[in-house]
């Protein structure tokens, strides 16, 4: 993958279950297309339900609009509300997206071609979403649709897709809790370098030291692999699994390494986490303590930076050789991707240098158009989530909390100030990326802790005014 596509962050945060939660599997016939009548073919999505606190009478329904990975993962890590649903007495609802887990319209063959691949949208899935909670409002005993509230939640993508659904379709949601949700993060809302300058803060304020030595390892990287004696070194010196052969082997290293110092970055957590692997508390701080002296000579700086990656891919001691394919596992860059190249278009770039820690790349949007023309033979169209969602004209909407951890380089496309009374930006000054829907934890800061009381104390001012007017 060239450097150009290095810039297509993926938003998905997936982390192995510290506390397991338990779930009934279900399953809903919806259609393919929801949008018009040319296609009758439907599918089996799939949603995870848990109804051991709720009160069927009026209760209401937490409802997570699942994003670009399986199901069970969201459900795992989602630890806020499992918490509060014994004192809201909620039924607990993960509802997966097409075309991730077991949800795919045409089964194995729904990678195959363009036209089965086309149905692969968010208003698809959002779509998919009403029609699960209009299920699960149905009352086949009483012959009518029981009136319980239904809140949304989400995180990242997911939560980007709570705030569309309330946004788009008000009657099936009274509100959404949309943590780390970039909605803003797309071409004319949000500057390019913004969401590289956020995570290189993230470092600088770790350690000034640390945030040079990654500066400068981009040009290191490059003198020490001119020669082939120097790729050997690096391949040797950093346990490569596949030797440096030439210029695109050196270029996909380092975007490899771009994408685990942003990943790093958006789960900064304060106790220790699995991010496709085990992860230290405040890992940052880890990656950061070899590297202390970004002035000595190329070589032992890319030592002292090797040792710094390492706590991302091999904290455990147990990884044979470093593999530099992507950060992300193939199930789920395999749908993101097309996602980035039809409506998803993120655009980002770095400028090096002062602005960030990143090696200097453009945004360069014929260039991506060309590479997704190629890749699924389709080409982006920049205003497609503007034209769908509203962009920045957001004042219409009612009832959404869009929280954002200032640690998160997501928070760059982030709501960071309120558009009106109803529709609220909660900031958390020392949190990474949707930390506030993640399970309590003992070293859980003072801001995390509050945010949450806010959110439950909106959750409850909805469901009181949503009774009030039944």
């Amino acid at each position: 993958m060239t450097s150009l596509l290095a810039s297509t962050q993926i938003l998905i945060v997936i982390f192995h279950a510290v506390v397991g939660y338990s779930y009934t599997t279900n399953y809903i016939t919806v259609p393919v297309d929801h949008f018009s009548y040319t296609n009758d073919d439907v599918f089996q999505l799939k949603y995870l339900t848990n109804n051991t606190f709720w009160d069927a009478k009026k209760g209401p329904i937490f409802f997570y609009t699942g994003n670009e990975a399986p199901i069970e993962s969201f459900s795992k890590n989602t630890g806020f509300m499992w918490e509060i649903s014994k004192e809201f007495r909620a039924m607990v609802v993960f509802a997966e997206h097409r075309y991730y887990g077991d949800s795919m319209p045409y089964g194995n063959d729904s990678f195959n071609d363009k036209k089965k691949l086309g149905y692969l949208t968010s208003q698809q899935a959002i779509a998919d979403f009403v029609d699960v909670i209009n299920h699960l409002r149905e009352d086949s005993a009483l012959n009518r649709r029981r009136p319980n509230p239904v809140i949304a939640f989400g995180g990242s993508y997911g939560g980007m897709l709570a705030a569309w659904l309330r946004m788009k379709y008000p009657a099936a949601v009274e509100g959404a809790i949309a943590s780390s949700a970039p909605i803003w993060q797309f071409t004319g809302m949000t500057p390019c370098n913004d969401f590289h300058k956020v995570t290189s803060s993230v470092y600088r304020n770790t350690s000034v030291e640390c945030a040079e030595t990654i500066s400068a390892s981009w040009k290191a990287i490059d003198n020490v692999t001119e020669t082939g004696d120097g790729k050997t070194w690096l391949t040797d010196n950093w346990r490569l699994c596949k030797p440096l052969k030439d210029k695109d082997d050196v270029q996909l290293l380092k975007n490899w390494a771009s994408e685990v110092y942003v990943s790093l970055a958006v789960v900064n957590y304060p106790y220790e986490a699995n991010f496709f692997a085990p992860l230290p508390a405040n890992p940052i701080k880890e990656v950061c303590k070899p590297m202390i002296n970004h002035a000595v000579d190329d070589r032992e700086l890319l030592r002292s930076v090797f040792r710094g990656l390492s706590v991302y891919f091999n904290y455990t001691e147990s990884a044979k050789c470093l593999d530099t394919e992507s950060a992300y596992p193939d199930e789920i860059i395999k749908g993101w991707n097309y996602q980035a190249c039809t409506e998803m278009i993120m655009p980002f770039c770095a400028n090096g240098g002062e602005d960030d820690i990143f090696e200097a790349i453009p945004w360069d949007f014929e260039s991506y158009a060309d590479y997704c023309e190629t890749q699924y033979d389709v080409r982006p169209n920049v205003d497609d989530v503007e034209k769908q969602y509203g962009g920045k004209n957001i004042d219409a909407a009612s009832n959404i909390i869009f929280s954002n951890g200032l640690l998160d380089p997501w928070s760059s496309g982030g709501v960071l100030k309120s558009v009106s009374f109803t529709v609220r930006a909660l900031l958390i000054p020392d949190a990474a990326h949707h930390l506030d829907l993640r399970a309590s934890h003992r070293n859980d800061t003072e801001s995390v802790v509050r945010a949450r009381k806010t959110i439950k104390r909106w959750i409850k001012m909805w469901i009181h005014g949503y009774w009030l007017r039944k």
